[in-house]
């Protein structure tokens, strides 16, 4: 009896956002993608405005952080495509940065690998990165790697 197996490109989704240590969990990504035949997907959450007085204010408001968005996923697109020789998938979700990764992951079977790079902070790793290892890890439907955010690219490119 032949089993017949689907041959699925890995995918290895970024979050993305204005953190120095994003530039290192890209960097591992897209040499871990290029050297495996893979895929970078990039992940780029609008967080809700806290306050929205006027509707116009509120209205102008979400247009900024949607071009900000464009513009960090831009330049975040390139970085990955001079790397793995192909564009990133690109997903701009608004809402709560981990409710949305959550929603991605679990609508995505695409989506073969998170890697996060932690902070370089006393006050730990980051918040998505303390969450995503500490009670929520247990509920995640694909593996994280979890990078220092330390690391040089010549460390990343030795390790990839």
């Amino acid at each position: 009896m032949t089993e017949s197996k689907e041959i699925r490109e890995r995918v290895f989704l970024v979050v993305v956002d204005n953190s120095e240590e994003v530039k290192v969990a890209l960097r591992f990504a897209a040499r871990r993608a290029k050297h495996s035949g893979g895929r970078v997907a990039l992940l780029y959450t609008i967080e809700p405005a806290e306050f929205q007085h006027w509707m116009f204010v509120g209205t102008l408001m979400a247009e900024e952080a949607r071009e900000e968005a464009e513009a960090a996923v831009g330049e975040f697109s390139e970085i990955a495509q001079e790397i793995t020789g192909q564009m990133p998938m690109v997903y701009i979700r608004e809402g709560d940065r981990q409710n949305q990764l959550m929603k991605l992951l679990k609508e995505e079977p695409s989506i073969s690998l998170l890697v996060l790079a932690a902070a370089d902070s006393t006050e730990g790793p980051g918040p998505l990165v303390s969450s995503l290892t500490g009670n929520m890890v247990g509920g995640l439907p694909v593996p994280v790697t979890v990078v220092p955010g330390t690391l040089c690219n010549e460390d990343i490119d030795r390790i990839t």
